[in-house]
Parts: C-alpha cells; structure tokens; sequence
C-alpha cells in the first residue's frame, strides 16, 4: 500500500509539474503575440466578456497573474457591471429612449430570477401594462447587460431531458400477419405495448376480430404491467380507428396522458416501427397454419 500511495503522489508530481510548464509557455506566447498588436484594439462582444468572467471567477486573485486580453482594471469593471448594472452615455440626438432604467432592470431581474426567454419575459411585462414593444428590445437589453439567451442560461440537458421521458413514456401499435386456417386465410392482428425505458414489449391479444371488446378484454393482459408504472406516464399511438374511445378511457383512469400522433407519421412513434420492422422479416420466413 505504501509503494501504491509513493506510486500515485510521484504521477500526480508529474502531471502537475507538467501542467505548470504547458500554462507557463502559453502565458509567454500569449504575450509574445499581444505585443505585435499594440496598435489594435480588442473588441470583445458581450457573450465573450461572459465566458471569460465565468471562467475567472473561480481562480480568485490568481486571474490577475493570467489575463492579458485586458488589462486587470478593465476585468474589475466588466465584474462590477455584472453586479450593478450601469446605463452607458449614448449621443442624446436622435429619439429618446422608448424603456426607462427602472423597466430595463426588471427586464433583467426577470431572466435572472426566472430563467424566462425573450417572448416570456415581453409577455409578463405586457400583463404588467408596463411596455408594449417587439421581441428585439427584450433581446437587446439582456445583452446590454450581458446575459445570454435562454438555451445558454439553461442547467437542463437534451440528455437530462430523454432520460426523465424514458422514465415514463410507453408505445403501443398493431401490426398484422396472414395466416392460413382450415376455413380459409385470415388476416390476423397483434396489439403490443412497449416500454422506451426497459425496451420490454408486452403482448396483449392475438386476433382476427380486433373490435372493441376484444380490446377492452386484452387490455387486461397489460394492466399488471401499467401499475408497476411510477408517477404519471404517457402513451403513444397512431390514430388507428381500431382504438377507441374505452382504450383511452382506461389509460386516463390509470394515470397516463394518451399522445396521438397525427396521420401518417410513423417516425414519431418510431420504437414501435422498429420493433415491428425486425418481427415482419421474422414472421415471412415460415407459413403458418391454424
């Protein structure tokens, strides 16, 4: 365990002794190329004043010793803008100003404190009676003040997003298969549900008369399933007329939002599409009789 431990504290001395020396080249380059641009001025955007003061904040003191696209003074100034906000002089020709300084601060306060986008945030204000102007003038303030638009203020993820929806989200579909019977050939029809989360499918019925008490009969065969279901759930399916409005009824009553996909739009129910797509091919492969 004592060479384990010499092991790891000799590797980290090394990494770090590494990271010094790539930071301290980089602070010499940088440099380096800042002095043949004496003449010329940056200009840096609003975003870009943001990320860098998000990146600095958590060095404390040691961004003084860092920051060379301006000068220390000028990054205090940019934080203390950030802290309380300031109206830049603006050339007084020209119309005046159609917000006041009290409403550009609610405007900011608002997508502080709510993380509201721009309509929003217009809406609320117009419920207030407090302006009544375009999208642009919401968006030009937030960045007057240096706040990003919503999608960049947002903690959430796309991936945060798919996994709480896989949590609670089902699918159901029919697909169909033709079978030969001694009476002759008959078109039979699989009604299944499956859950995105486990990718488990559950069958409910087999038949060649799927009316609605057939429906209602097999909707007991998934019943058990639905109930090991937490919280409120959702379940998608296509507008089939062979679901009717008990089928509904009974989800409703078991806790889930029933989401109808519009006609001809099988990529929005795309797990049962896949499913059925690797069962058909399988199917075909043999007659089968009754």
């Amino acid at each position: 365990m004592n060479f384990n431990n010499q092991f790891i504290n000799l590797f980290a001395e090394i990494t770090q002794s590494n990271l010094k020396k790539q930071i301290q080249f980089l602070r010499v380059e940088n440099q380096i190329l800042r002095s043949h641009y004496v003449k010329h001025k940056i200009f840096l955007t609003e975003r870009e004043k943001n990320k860098i003061i998000r990146l600095a904040l958590p060095l404390g003191s040691d961004v003084k010793k860092l920051i060379s696209i301006v000068h220390y003074s000028t990054f205090r100034n940019w934080i203390q803008d950030l802290n309380c906000p300031r109206i830049k002089q603006k050339d007084k020709r020209g119309r005046p100003p159609k917000i006041t300084l009290a409403i550009k601060q609610l405007i900011v306060h608002m997508a502080k404190h709510n993380k509201w986008g721009y309509t929003k945030i217009l809406g609320e204000l117009k419920k207030l009676g407090v302006i009544k102007t375009a999208k642009t003038t919401i968006k030009n303030v937030l960045k007057e003040y240096g706040i990003d638009p919503l999608n960049y203020r947002r903690e959430d993820t796309w991936d945060d997003f798919l996994k709480r929806t896989f949590q609670t989200l089902w699918a159901c579909d029919f697909f169909s298969k033709s079978v030969w019977t001694i009476s002759g050939r008959k078109l039979y029809h699989v009604l299944f549900f499956i859950n995105i989360k486990t990718r488990k499918v559950h069958i409910a019925g087999i038949t060649n008369k799927p009316d609605s008490a057939w429906i209602k009969e097999s909707l007991g065969q998934i019943k058990p399933f639905l109930e090991n279901s937490d919280g409120k759930c959702a379940l998608v399916r296509d507008r089939d007329g062979k679901f009717s409005q008990e089928f509904d009824e009974f989800f409703k009553a078991n806790n889930f939002n029933v989401l109808k996909i519009p006609f001809r739009s099988p990529n929005l129910n795309p797990y049962d599409e896949s499913w059925v797509a690797t069962m058909e091919p399988s199917l075909l492969n043999f007659i089968p009789f009754l």
